[in-house]
């Protein structure tokens, strides 16, 4: 067995290739997928010293731009700017030349400007800005509701083909608020809601009548209203909630 002459080098290159394969895998996957694909949302209470700040890094509206990216931006990208590993060694990873590697690093920088979404670090007028939208949804109030919606705000729903979900992103403040309070009207009777900790930011979980998880929903705001709304009712990936 031959040693390893740099271990730091040797696991980053084993690793990164597990994880460039396994997006490969998952970009195919993804391709027969029914409906709008989301990330599994982390819900949980936050510590004091968590909630001072929204990390960026965790939301679930970066995540799906990084949904935008092929495996091989994405990994140039994050080993590069996030872990400072030299292009020389992406190179070797991704058995592309130096210069294409710099060209994948870029082209996802760029990509990711463009599509990351507007949001306030305030963590208190995010908070304001969801308790708004959910009193004006749980009311069927819907000037209220349009109100607190971006004109131009995105409605993406993961249902997995499992559950009856909005198959394509919904745009605009008076379609989101009737697709809203229409689903209310049909199903909220017997359900309850809670505020929580949706991917470090302030979200909403719905529950059942049985008590069981239905719906997480993660939150954009931006200038006082809701810019992007991702909700995520496939079973599969609320297990852990």
């Amino acid at each position: 067995m031959r040693e390893v002459a740099d271990e730091r080098a040797y696991l980053t290159m084993v690793v990164s290739r597990i994880c460039y394969d396994s997006l490969t895998s998952a970009r195919s996957r993804r391709e027969t997928y029914v409906g709008e694909w989301l990330p599994e949302p982390v819900v949980k209470e936050l510590g004091p010293d968590e909630r001072v700040a929204m990390d960026d890094s965790v939301s679930l509206a970066l995540l799906a731009v990084m949904e935008r990216l092929s495996p091989a931006e994405r990994t140039s990208l994050v080993l590069h700017d996030v872990f400072a590993v030299p292009y020389e060694e992406i190179s070797r990873i991704l058995g592309r030349s130096v210069d294409a590697v710099r060209q994948l690093a870029s082209r996802a920088r760029g990509r990711v400007q463009d599509y990351a979404p507007r949001r306030t670090s305030d963590r208190s007028a995010h908070l304001k800005v969801v308790e708004a939208f959910a009193a004006a949804a749980t009311t069927g109030d819907l000037p209220a509701l349009v109100a607190v919606l971006d004109p131009e705000v995105v409605w993406r729903a993961d249902g997995g083909g499992v559950v009856t979900v909005a198959l394509v992103p919904v745009v605009g403040a008076m379609k989101v608020a009737r697709l809203l309070l229409g689903m209310i009207e049909r199903w909220y009777v017997g359900m309850s809601a809670e505020f929580l900790e949706v991917n470090g930011a302030p979200g909403v979980v719905v529950r059942g009548a049985d008590g069981g998880v239905d719906s997480v929903m993660a939150f954009t705001v931006a200038d006082g209203r809701v810019t992007e709304i991702d909700v995520v009712r496939n079973p599969h990936k609320l297990r852990h909630v």
